[in-house]
């Protein structure tokens, strides 16, 4: 049995501010901004990950402080870059540091507009192994689905051809079963 973690809460005292923070200067896609009956939530997912974050005002997300919770990680494949690109965008990101040579020991750290911190470590094998593999995302584009909200991943592809060798066959499956069914 597969425990996946999807979903972790993050505790904001500015929803519009914190979506304008995750969208605009992280890359967050915007999965879904829901209104009703007084509740205001969004959900937002870094590029590539299969975990998204939640804001808002749900029952139960008063318990934690905005700018309380500390540790999050995201991990890239070169943080050199990733801090390059999150300091180009606006965000105040920390130096880099190296607290071991081997591959996941090198981090640099930032904060949302409410103190929430996160760490990002470099793990150069996500370049060329990524967990949610590309040709996953290619599916779901093929299929129609512009964001998580809108579906699940295809179950399996099959193509014409050796994708690392070819990666333009992604985009034409030969193919697709989604959901048990062939497409």
């Amino acid at each position: 049995m597969d425990w996946t973690l999807e979903v972790v809460i993050v505790p904001v005292s500015d929803l519009d501010r914190s979506i304008a923070f995750y969208r605009d200067h992280l890359g967050f896609e915007l999965d879904h901004l829901t209104e009703a009956g007084g509740i205001r939530f969004a959900q937002l997912t870094p590029p590539g990950s299969g975990c998204s974050i939640v804001m808002g005002n749900l029952p139960g997300m008063d318990r934690m402080a905005p700018g309380s919770l500390h540790g999050l990680q995201l991990v890239v494949p070169d943080a050199a870059a990733a801090r390059q690109q999150l300091v180009d965008r606006g965000v105040e990101a920390g130096e880099i540091m190296v607290v071991d040579e081997r591959d996941g020991g090198t981090l640099f750290g930032f904060s949302d507009p409410d103190g929430n911190s996160w760490m990002v470590q470099q793990i150069r094998v996500r370049g060329d192994r990524p967990l949610i593999d590309y040709a996953t995302w290619q599916a779901r584009d093929f299929l129609g689905f512009d964001s998580l909200s809108t579906g699940a991943p295809a179950d399996f592809l099959v193509l014409r051809d050796d994708p690392m060798v070819e990666l333009t066959v992604l985009g034409e499956p030969l193919r697709i079963v989604f959901d048990g069914q062939d497409v």
